[in-house]
C-alpha cells in the first residue's frame, strides 16, 4: 500500500471546476496583482481569524518580513524566538539585520517555552536586554503558543509580537484564533499548508489599523501615492490568481480541519490498540482547537531507520526539523553550540511527521500503525 505525506490531487477534483472558472475570469480580466480578488480575500481573511484587518502579501516568509519592518526593527536590533520552527522565521530577522536570540521549547507541544524566554531574559546584560525589540511566537504542527505568559512578559519588555502562525490558520487559544492575539500574524499559502494557493502566497493580520496602514504601503516598496516614496518598502504583492485559489478553498477549510482531527482521533485509538505506548508519544492537545498542519510523534529510539522503515513499506514521512535553527551553519556567529537548548534538540533528534491530509483513509493509517507495531517488534 502507498501512503503519500501528502496528496492534494483530490482536493483539487472537488474544487477543479470553480477554480477554472474563477481562473478564467482573470485570465479575460487581465488584472493580475493586486485589485478586487486580492481585497475580497483579506476580507474574507480577516473574518475568519476575527481580527480587524489582513494584507496580502507574497510569501509567509515575506509577512514576517513586512512585519518586521512595520515593527521598526533594525540592524543591531534584537529578536526573542524559538530554534525549532523552518527556517524563514530566523532567516527573516537574519534579513532585515538583526539577531536572533532564542529560547528553548515546551516539550509536548513544540512550541516556545515562556519560563525558557524568561530564564534568557533574565541571563541577558542590561545593554543586550534593552535591544530586545520583538517576540516571534511560533504556533507549530497547527496548535498555538501559550500566548497569555509571552503576551505578558511582551507587555513588561515592550517587544513588538509577530505571531509565525504560518502552519495555524484556524487554530485557537483560549478561544482567540491564531494571528488576532499579537501586534501582526503571518500566514503561509504555500501549496502544503491546510489552506494553500497554487503557488507561493501569504497574509499577514492585525488589529491595528495604524499598522494595516503602513503595511499596504510597504508592500508596494514604500509607494503613497503611486511613485511617491517616505518609506522603503518592498515587493510584497500578492497576485489575484493566488488570491482566488485561496478565496475557493476557504469556504472549506473548517471541513478538511475537521477531516485532520478526525484523522488524529484514528491514530490515537489504533496506538493505543496497539500497545505502542513504550515507544510512541503522541501529540498533545493542550489548546482548544488544534488544526494538525502536522501529526508529529516522537519515538523512544531508532527515528532515522523507522523511516526508512516506513519508506521502504511506502509510507512517506518527514522530520520537522532536523537541525535546530540555534545549530545551522548559517547562524554560528550568534555564539549558539549543542547542548544550549536541549528540548529543542531532542525534539529534533526523535520526531516524525506522519500522514495526516483530510482525505487519508482509515485503511492506509492502519496500514501506517502497523508498520511502526512490526518496526519495533
Amino acid at each position: 500500500m502507498k501512503v503519500p505525506l501528502l496528496d492534494l490531487k483530490p482536493q483539487y477534483q472537488q474544487l477543479k471546476n470553480e477554480i477554472l472558472e474563477v481562473t478564467e475570469e482573470i485570465y479575460e480580466s487581465q488584472y493580475f496583482i493586486l485589485g478586487p480578488r486580492v481585497a475580497a480575500l483579506e476580507e474574507d481573511i480577516a473574518r475568519y481569524c476575527r481580527c480587524s484587518h489582513a494584507v496580502g502579501v507574497s510569501s509567509g516568509t515575506d509577512a514576517l518580513l513586512i512585519s518586521l519592518m512595520a515593527a521598526g526593527i533594525e540592524p543591531g536590533d534584537r529578536v526573542l524566538t524559538s530554534p525549532y520552527t523552518f527556517f524563514a522565521t530566523a532567516g527573516a530577522v537574519a534579513r532585515i539585520g538583526a539577531r536572533s536570540v532564542f529560547a528553548d521549547i515546551d516539550p509536548d507541544t513544540y512550541n516556545i517555552d515562556p519560563a525558557s524566554v524568561k530564564q534568557v531574559l533574565s541571563k541577558m546584560a542590561p545593554s543586550e536586554r534593552a535591544s530586545v525589540k520583538a517576540m516571534i511566537p511560533v504556533h507549530l504542527y497547527g496548535q498555538c503558543a501559550d500566548m497569555a505568559p509571552l503576551l505578558e512578559i511582551a507587555e513588561e519588555e515592550n517587544l513588538f509580537v509577530i505571531e509565525d502562525a504560518a502552519q495555524a490558520i484556524g487554530s485557537e487559544y483560549r478561544g482567540t484564533r491564531a494571528g488576532a492575539m499579537g501586534h501582526t500574524g503571518c500566514f503561509s499559502f504555500f501549496p502544503s499548508k491546510n489552506l494553500g494557493a497554487f503557488g507561493d502566497g501569504g497574509v499577514v493580520t492585525t488589529n491595528s489599523e495604524t499598522l494595516y496602514e503602513e503595511l499596504k504601503i510597504l508592500r508596494v516598496h514604500g509607494s503613497e501615492p503611486k511613485y511617491y516614496h517616505s518609506t522603503i518598502g518592498g515587493n510584497f504583492r500578492l497576485d489575484a490568481l493566488q488570491a482566488a485559489v485561496v478565496s475557493g478553498k476557504l469556504k472549506y477549510l473548517d471541513d478538511w480541519t475537521a477531516g485532520r482531527q478526525r484523522n488524529a482521533e484514528v491514530y490515537r485509538q489504533l496506538f493505543r490498540d496497539a500497545g505502542l505506548e513504550a515507544h510512541v508519544t503522541l501529540p498533545l492537545e493542550r489548546e482548544n482547537r488544534h488544526i494538525y498542519n502536522q501529526f508529529v510523534i516522537r519515538v523512544s529510539s531508532g527515528r532515522d531507520d523507522l523511516r526508512q522503515f516506513l519508506s521502504d513499506a511506502g509510507i512517506a514521512t518527514e522530520i520537522y526539523y532536523p537541525v535546530p535553527l540555534h545549530l545551522q551553519e548559517c547562524f554560528k556567529d550568534l555564539g549558539y553550540r549543542k547542548g544550549d537548548f536541549p528540548v529543542a534538540e531532542h525534539a529534533a533528534e526523535t520526531s516524525i511527521a506522519l500522514p495526516i491530509y483530510p482525505e487519508l483513509t482509515d485503511d492506509q493509517q492502519g496500514y501506517v500503525v502497523e508498520k511502526i507495531k512490526d518496526f519495533y517488534a
